[in-house]
């Protein structure tokens, strides 16, 4: 039977979108991560600022997300994270959302599965963990909630 387990939660913080405009798969936008926290019972750390997500808008309005980042775990271990996901709503609420509006996660969809790869053995664990995430799209923030499926 399939649980999942509270992994820790994030915020991430991030520059302006950088809009590159409609590509061959859709509107492409690039998001600069700037930094931010994350902090959970197994790892706590700080984001580190270099990562982005590189986000495809589709022509059905669902946004599919790729972010990329590394975390520094407060004992130093750098872990990268590579985070897939989907976020979509209705046309009103994404409208809302594009324009930095603050929006309760619960009239949107915003689901991830979030990848780790280091070499620090004290979080080997990691690599070989399967977990899914929920998030929340904030002005100039991510708020996730990362579970591991057990």
């Amino acid at each position: 039977m399939l649980r999942l387990e509270p992994l820790f939660r994030a915020t991430i913080t991030l520059a302006p979108p950088q809009e590159l405009g409609d590509a061959p798969l859709g509107r492409r936008r690039i998001i600069p991560i700037t930094g931010g926290s994350i902090a959970g019972t197994r790892l706590k750390g700080t984001v580190l600022p270099g990562g982005a997500d590189w986000q495809i808008v589709r022509a059905d309005g669902v946004a599919d997300l790729d972010a990329r980042y590394t975390v520094l775990s407060d004992d130093g271990a750098l872990i990268y994270v590579s985070n897939r996901g989907l976020r979509h709503g209705p046309p009103e609420v994404l409208a809302q959302l594009a324009r930095g509006e603050d929006v309760d996660a619960d009239r949107y969809y915003m689901r991830t599965q979030p990848w780790f790869e280091t070499g620090d053995a004290r979080y080997a664990w990691l690599n070989r963990t399967i977990c899914v995430g929920t998030g929340a799209r904030r002005a100039d923030a991510v708020e996730l909630e990362f579970f591991e499926v057990l």
